[in-house]
Parts: structure tokens; sequence; C-alpha cells
């Protein structure tokens, strides 16, 4: 680690937050479209700009704060952008299940289409040296004789992950399509976005999430039985 560089040492230092990042990007923007969407407090426009205004704040400080670029905080940023123009602009409410769908759906055919690459994209995301010994498990792979079969399994867990991401993109499709029913720039609109905002965590992330945890314990196996290394020695120490 460079500690002569500031922001390469808060990029390295810097842990996740799921408590702040869950109250920040959907339970303080859901409480704010849900209580001041009437007339007589923000206004339709003016809570779904204040609403907003909170997710896409929060990603921009992590950005520049810690300076590492993280191309899923991008794509929300993005995506919180999109949903604030099709609210403003009272665009029809199917562009907002189109955008809800296009994002994951985007990265799903990434992450498939990478597999008929040199370097699939699960490398990148889950088999990457910030969070693996990968020299050393190479190193063993290539000592036991086990590569081949490595990389045959490594191509079939980029099917798994694309999986994930499909799946999120179906049933964010669905949940739009279902939840937001009233014309855009209305009150009734700003209500419905905030529960689908809410009912997106139990139905899409949380499953999403755990199929994320089977894919990376199915890694961890993989690597375990084709190398023999303890979970301590395939995990990159953080000490």
């Amino acid at each position: 680690m460079n500690t002569s560089n500031p922001s390469a040492i808060k990029s390295s230092s810097h842990k996740p937050r799921p408590m702040i990042d869950l109250l920040v990007s959907i339970i303080a923007p859901s409480v704010v479209l849900m209580k001041l969407s009437g007339d007589e407090a923000l206004g339709p426009s003016g809570a779904l700009v204040t609403a907003l205004a909170f997710p896409l704040t929060w990603g921009i400080f992590e950005l520049i704060k810690y300076r590492k670029f993280n191309f899923i905080a991008l794509l929300g940023m993005v995506s919180v952008i999109l949903t604030g123009g099709i609210g403003l602009l009272q665009l029809d409410t199917q562009w907002l299940a189109i955008k809800e769908a296009t994002i994951p759906g985007l990265i799903g055919m990434a992450v498939l289409a990478s597999s008929f690459s040199r370097f699939p994209l699960i490398r990148t995301m889950i088999y990457n040296p910030a969070i693996m010994n990968v020299e050393l498990i190479k190193q063993r792979l290539e000592e036991l004789g086990h590569s081949a079969a490595f990389d045959a399994r490594l191509l079939k867990l980029t099917y798994l992950l694309s999986g994930t991401f499909f799946f999120s993109s179906l049933m964010n499709f669905i949940l739009a399509k279902w939840i937001v029913t009233s014309p855009t720039g209305s009150t009734a609109f700003n209500e419905e976005l905030a529960w689908m905002t809410l009912l997106s965590y139990p139905v899409i992330v949380i499953p999403s999430m755990l199929m994320m945890m089977g894919i990376i314990y199915y890694l961890w196996r993989t690597i375990h039985e084709m190398t023999g290394l303890s979970f301590e020695k395939i995990l990159v120490s953080r000490n």
C-alpha cells in the first residue's frame, strides 16, 4: 500500500456500511416520498427531487472522499438521475419499468458476454487479488494439474453470476409494473415509487445477496477441493 498517498489510504481502508447505505438510499427517500409529496408539504416534484438527492449525494460523496472508481456505484447514480428525469418530465410509467430492468440487465449481459473472452468478469468481481490469494491459488492449481478443471468451474460460476443480475432485472420490471401505475408527477406516483423502493429490498436485494453468497461459497469450496488450501489462506489477509 502506498502510505505516502492519503487518497490511497482512504480507498484501501474504506469498509462497506450496509446499514448507512440502507438508511440513505432506501429508507430516507421512501419516507420523503410518502410523507412530503402532498401539496401542503414539498409537492410531488419537490419531494421527488429531495428524495433522489439522498442516494445521489451519498454516492458522489463516497466516490469523491475515497477516490475509488466503482462501476456499480456509478450505475446506481445513473439510475437515480434517470428516475428523477422520468418523474420530473412526467414520462409514461412504462419507462420507469424499462429503466428498472435495464441496468441490472446490462450488467448481466456484460458478465455473460465476458464468458466468451479470456477475462470473465467473475475474476474482477469475486476472484480477484483484492479478495483472494490468486497467485497462491494459481500456483497450487498448476502443481496439482487442476488448472483446466478450475477454469471450467469458473465459466459455470460466470453463468450463475449473470443469472443473479437477470433475476434482478426481471423482478425490477415486475415490481415497477405492479406497483407504479399512477401518472408521473403526481403525489400518488411518488408514494408508489416509495413503496417500490421499500419492497425492492426484501423482494430483490436480499434474494440477490443470498445468490451471491451462494456463488462465493461455491467458489471457495471449489478452490478448497482443488488446492487443499484452508479458508484463511484462500482469502487475502487484512493485517
